[in-house]
């Protein structure tokens, strides 16, 4: 059977591919993929039996639907479709599609248009960002004819505004992921900034490049190509973005000088080869990393305000309007503009191969989603809205900054939850409040199970025992399941002149406050961990509080602050690099991984006894069939060896369990900690 949906061809920016509202494509999101594929024609290099051009430029896909989120427009989801290989990957996003959005919205009824030039606010489902698309609408239609010429597309037409309102921090929470502007990889300097799209930017001088060459040049040049992918995989392990081997993200970029001071050149890569011109997010990335200070490739022209800035390539440039506040450190680009246009190629039904698809598409109708025979037992007596789940992308709500083993851990476990489940899982970091931001968030989402929240010791007993909270971390929650614990570790400064626990206690004695602790924030494991440590060897230690643990393990690191009682997860891999000195174990035993550290009970410190636990919840009132799967689920990836394997190389052991057991930890270790804070007589000051 061959099947037939409704498409809009689109070339936008200098991108080209079919545009769909979801609702023409299969309900199913594997039976869409594989419509995806088949409407590109992903399966041969040439993609001859589809409507792609046999290049990553070609294969986009822009996916399209009424907004969900309070103050859009539109919900737009880019996918990258595969050129010879049969893939479909909805994790990066492209801004030059992005220029297509507001027109076909406005063309397909879902945003009325008005007299002169219509604004539509797009919601990116990919990098959760939102941008304002400005569109020419004279007598309420879409104009795409005009005067407007962009580098890279032949002729004019009319011109689209894009702005980016929120696109800093949009993939991994932070603008500089690593904590840091400049990093070394590999004995390379580099900048790892996360602006409207994860970039690794590197100077083309210090690849022995001039850095205007042409793409045929330089991916000629598999040395050179092995180069950047070996600093590309370094780099997004950095920013917390895990495993990236066989993810687009983060892009590698080669920079140069500019024909002037507000002119940088750029070499974008997608990410193995090198772009025929350049992204748009990616110049967004380029022109930030170039407003900006400390960077690698940092203008040596300092302004605030309104600056311009064009990011040259192959094919001619990109004009980027950016709006920095504050100077120095605190500068920010706090928007970026640019224009771009885009032109309607064809709209008519588009039939799809056959062989495509797993299952027989029933009829030109989109797919019912397919449910595993396990749960459609389970939900076989549940209400008719529980049968469809889950039916859109799963979000994992991380409640600290990207970096940290919280992130670290929900990445590991969310990327292998996805298959399972038959839908895409999006970690999404919100840090702040030590926590309360996130979880409240996640407790006032519906209660469908698309929403988990990846909490911890911190956010569901230790924050809560210290302080009153907007949201209540047994009546606002439903337990899914335990992940597992890590011991909390001492650790200190390389540079701290001390010889052991037994040596800093009596240098505090002597000297109360010399040295300062850093935290995750107040409430959080390592606050604890040090007030208990502070209590028990009758010490006093000035504390650091941060938003998060990655932040406050890196000015450890930089001796900004000079110790710190972080998770196993977390420290290990600093401590193994000699980035930081582990003293002891605030736990009962000593860990397996570092057998020569004491506990602090053997170094002379009594009744610290931290122990991190981590687990999924989802909003109360979540449907039981819907728990009982997603806890299913998460024991069988907890049951991979992989799996287990990765968390245990940075020291955490994995321990699963039903909802109820996990449920009667949470409330076990909630009265521990109020014991505690009652007894130290801590204060969330």
């Amino acid at each position: 059977m061959q099947r037939t949906i409704p498409c809009v061809l689109m070339r936008a920016g200098t991108s080209r591919g079919p545009f769909f509202l979801r609702d023409w494509l299969p309900a199913d999101d594997t039976a869409r993929d594989e419509a995806l594929i088949g409407a590109i024609g992903a399966s041969d290099l040439l993609q001859v039996d589809g409507v792609g051009g046999g290049s990553t430029l070609t294969s986009k896909v822009a996916i399209v639907s009424r907004s969900s989120h309070p103050g859009c427009d539109v919900d737009y989801l880019f996918a990258q479709v595969g050129v010879g290989q049969k893939s479909v990957d909805t994790r990066p996003n492209c801004g030059n599609m992005l220029s297509g959005v507001a027109p076909f919205a406005i063309e397909q009824g879902l945003v009325p248009a008005r007299d002169g030039e219509t604004t539509v606010r797009v919601f990116n489902v990919n990098t959760r960002s939102r941008i304002d698309v400005t569109v020419q609408t004279p007598g309420r239609r879409v104009r795409y004819e005009g005067d407007t010429g962009i580098d890279g597309v032949a002729g004019t037409a009319a011109p689209i505004r894009l702005n980016f309102l929120d696109a800093w921090g949009s993939v991994t929470g932070s603008l500089f992921p690593t904590g840091r502007r400049i990093d070394t990889i590999d004995g390379i300097e580099v900048s790892c900034i996360d602006a409207a799209m994860p970039l690794v930017i590197i100077r083309a001088r210090d690849l022995g490049l001039s850095g205007r060459e042409m793409p045929a040049e330089l991916d000629a040049d598999t040395a050179l190509l092995a180069r950047i992918e070996a600093i590309r995989c370094a780099a997004g392990q950095a920013m917390g973005l895990g495993d990236v081997s066989g993810s687009v993200v983060p892009k590698p970029v080669i920079a140069s000088e500019g024909d002037d001071a507000d002119s940088v050149t750029s070499r974008y890569f997608t990410p193995r080869r090198c772009h025929a011109s350049h992204a748009v997010t990616g110049a967004i990335g380029v022109a930030t990393a170039y407003a900006l200070p400390g960077t690698v490739i940092s203008s040596d022209a300092r302004r605030t305000g309104v600056r311009s800035i064009a990011v040259l390539h192959p094919q001619g440039r990109i004009e980027v309007e950016v709006a920095i506040e504050g100077a120095g450190d605190e500068a920010r680009v706090q928007r970026a503009a640019l224009v771009r246009t885009a032109r309607k190629i064809l709209q008519g039904d588009l039939h799809l191969p056959p062989y495509v698809f797993s299952k027989d598409p029933e009829g030109d109708k989109p797919m019912k989603r397919l449910i595993a025979p396990a749960l459609a037992a389970a939900l076989a007596t549940a209400a008719p809205m529980v049968l469809a789940y889950p039916d859109k992308p799963i979000t994992i709500v991380v409640p600290t900054a990207p970096g940290g083993g919280n992130d670290a851990m929900a990445r590991v476990i969310g990327q292998k939850l996805g298959p399972l489940l038959g839908q895409t899982v999006i970690v999404d970091n919100r840090a702040g409040a030590n926590g309360a931001i996130a979880s409240e968030f996640a407790a006032r989402a519906a209660p469908d199970g698309h929403t988990l929240m990846f909490g911890y010791i911190a956010t569901h007993a230790m924050n809560p025992a210290l302080q009153k909270l907007r949201y209540d971390p047994v009546a606002d929650f439903a337990p899914v399941g335990l992940v597992g614990y890590s011991p909390t570790l001492m650790v200190a400064n390389t540079s701290v002149q001390i010889k052991d626990v037994k040596d800093l206690v009596a240098q505090l004695k002597a000297k109360p406050d010399r040295y300062t602790y850093a935290s995750a924030g107040n409430g959080t494991a390592p606050h604890f961990a040090a007030e208990l440590f502070k209590l028990n060897a009758g010490v006093v230690m000035l504390g650091a509080p941060y938003k998060g643990s990655a932040p406050a393990i890196t000015d450890t690191i930089g001796g900004q602050t000079q110790f710190m009682f972080p998770s196993l997860y977390t420290a290990l891999p600093h401590v193994k690099a000699g980035k930081l000195r582990a003293l002891a174990v605030a736990g009962p035993q000593r860990s397996a991984l570092l057998p020569d550290v004491p506990t602090l009970k053997e170094a002379g410190v009594d009744g610290v006894d931290v122990r991190q636990w981590y687990g999924f919840f989802v909003p109360a009132k979540t449907p039981k069939p819907i728990v009982d799967q997603l806890n299913k689920a998460l024991n069988q990836v907890l049951a991979d060896k992989e799996v287990v394997k990765r968390l245990a190389e940075h020291g955490a052991d994995v321990q699963a369990s039903t909802p109820e057991e996990f449920g009667a930890l949470v409330k076990s270790e909630l009265a521990k900690w109020k014991s505690v804070v009652q007894r130290a007589k801590l204060t969330a000051d």
